[in-house]
């Protein structure tokens, strides 16, 4: 009788502990089909409107606009390559160059495998040969954000094979991050995993709002910005490239520091004053008095997404980085031996 009656009084507490674990796993499988839901209505909504390429076995997602000297445009972290599109770019540049925008590995719809670590060498290392695949030669490249870090890797390893580089809000100098910790959650394995196919993109949607404003800030938000599939950047694919180069982005910096008095094409480096997620002053300005006659244009009253405020702005930078570098010339073949020694002392080989 007492056996049954331990037994009796310890059914509640039992209980007690199964009722929350039941309400946590009911709201996670709720979770779990809005963002499968969400997700195949952007991709339905949103399907790839350019070209795929495969190269050393990835699948990667690009569009081309125009004709002329070749033109490379590189997204920055939580984007797609039609940002470019949408900030007015494209439109202008193809008037007189062929445009290449890729959709980086993990974004958009571009494969990101989880056996590589995709640091801005790799990507770089990863993007020459696509362009090598696609007829493109010694094209200049322009990168906004994270994406700068792609475009310098790119003219450090293989400089022959780049004309030029135009530099937009670009991250430079690792500092104290105090969002790294929680942007790069996704990224952590097996949990999150769970985040990211459940709460993550729920959280992103409540955040989205506050994370515009302080991107755009101080300008409002443009009319045309708001045209970018919200949903499509909130998939589970795309939160963990996101996740995983908000978590790179300190130790990518600290690597390629020590490489920019290398750099030996023409620099144009652009960023706003007012710039509330890369400090302009600390990176741009810094990063200009270290690369050898580069050029820097502070623009005042506005932020980090400087391609939407100023876009006229930006196609004179590359106009004068393209008569300054002179007519396109056949590069020799490329050479992966520096990309190869960039990867190596990234991953502290």
């Amino acid at each position: 009788m007492a056996k049954a009656a331990r037994i009796s009084n310890s059914s509640p507490a039992r209980r007690g502990v199964a009722t929350p674990l039941l309400i946590g796993a009911a709201a996670l499988g709720a979770a779990f089909l809005v963002v499968r839901r969400q997700t195949a209505k952007a991709e339905r909504n949103n399907p790839p409107r350019g070209k795929f390429i495969e190269v050393d076995g990835v699948r990667l997602h690009y569009l081309e606009f125009g004709r002329g000297p070749a033109l490379v445009l590189l997204h920055g972290n939580g984007v797609l390559a039609n940002d470019f599109e949408l900030c007015g770019l494209v439109e202008r540049a193809a008037r007189k160059y062929r445009v290449i925008l890729f959709d980086r590995p993990g974004y958009g719809y571009s494969e990101r495998p989880r056996s590589t670590i995709w640091t801005p060498v790799a990507q770089a290392n990863l993007l020459h040969k696509a362009l090598g695949q696609i007829g493109v030669e010694a094209p200049i490249v322009l990168g906004h954000s994270w994406g700068t870090l792609v475009a310098v890797a790119m003219a450090i390893a293989q400089p022959a094979h780049v004309r030029g580089l135009v530099l937009l809000s670009g991250y430079y100098f690792p500092t104290l991050r105090l969002d790294v910790p929680l942007l790069a959650q996704p990224a952590i394995p097996i949990i999150g995993d769970l985040m990211r196919f459940t709460l993550s993109p729920l959280v992103g949607r409540l955040m989205w709002p506050s994370v515009i404003k302080k991107m755009f800030g101080p300008l409002s938000l443009p009319e045309r910005f708001r045209r970018l599939p919200v949903w499509m950047v909130l998939r589970p694919s795309q939160l963990r490239a996101s996740a995983a180069e908000a978590a790179m982005m300190v130790p990518a910096a600290m690597m390629l520091k020590k490489h920019y008095p290398e750099l030996a094409v023409p620099v144009k480096i652009i960023a706003g004053e007012q710039d509330r997620v890369a400090d302009a002053g600390h990176q741009s300005g810094r990063l200009h008095e270290q690369v050898p006659g580069s050029d820097l244009h502070l623009e005042p009253g506005t932020g980090h997404m400087i391609h939407y405020a100023t876009p006229d702005d930006i196609i004179a930078a590359i106009d004068e980085l393209s008569s300054q570098a002179g007519p396109p010339e056949a590069p020799p073949p490329f050479q992966p031996g520096r990309a190869q020694q960039m990867a190596q002392a990234a991953s502290g080989a």
